[in-house]
């Protein structure tokens, strides 16, 4: 596994944004989070040491714009370089996600045809508003690899209908002292989704308020992800 943000620095989006994980850290730093700038690890997939060899070694799964979203208008300037670097490294696998979906298929290069084998694209949504809007044109775009990201989701959903090649959804809840609660029958309602079309499912984060069997649990960010794994549900 390795990361790559050739950029940071995001703009909030939607509901889902409104406790942003980004723009926490960086009020902290005194970080301007709606100022984008390339980083200065803008090659690392391309980057190579002395001896002529990529310093990223073949194999690994790549995070790409886990800062930012790397469909953001403000990176227009700088996509097709990654794009490019994207091609040159067959040999790894990126991954990307959005909440900017409309965008795609005016950010594609020319050769993106059906999609790149070595690209998965992960599009995010929060509740139904944001699916019914999203997944649409998510399911129609050509991409060889779809993830759907219901992370933070805040109320139940249907996505069923979307699921069409779909290789796995992804489902946590929102992580801050004020964070809106994730209840435990929404999870289970779009793992049931997923069993139906045969879709993977990874619950993979409970909110920090987390409510099951009609109590409601405060958890602690370093347990969010495992007290998650203890539901087994994953499948």
């Amino acid at each position: 596994m390795a990361m790559w943000n050739p950029w940071r620095g995001c703009h909030k989006y939607s509901e889902g944004c409104r406790f942003c994980y980004i723009h926490k850290g960086d009020c902290k730093r005194g970080v301007d989070t709606d100022l984008i700038v390339k980083t200065d690890r803008f090659t690392a997939p391309v980057e190579k040491n002395k001896k002529g060899e990529y310093k990223i070694k073949a194999g690994q799964t790549v995070y790409l714009c886990f800062s930012s979203d790397f469909l953001l208008p403000d990176a227009d300037v700088w996509r097709a370089d990654c794009w490019n670097m994207m091609k040159e490294r067959g040999d790894l696998h990126f991954l990307f996600l959005t909440k900017r979906i409309n965008r795609f298929m005016d950010c594609v290069p020319s050769d993106w045809g059906d999609g790149y084998d070595n690209v998965t694209v992960g599009c995010t949504v929060e509740n139904q508003q944001t699916a019914d809007h999203r997944l649409p044109i998510f399911q129609s775009a050509p991409i060889k690899h779809k993830n759907i990201i219901c992370q933070p989701l805040l109320e139940q959903i249907d996505i069923e209908k979307y699921l069409d090649d779909v290789e796995l959804v992804v489902l946590g809840g929102e992580s801050d002292p004020d964070a809106r609660a994730l209840h435990y029958d929404w999870v289970l309602a779009v793992r049931q989704q997923c069993v139906n079309t045969h879709t993977h499912f990874e619950f993979r984060q409970c909110g920090t308020h987390f409510i099951r069997d009609g109590k409601e649990y405060t958890i602690p960010v370093r347990q969010l992800c495992s007290q998650a794994k203890k539901a087994g549900i994953n499948c």
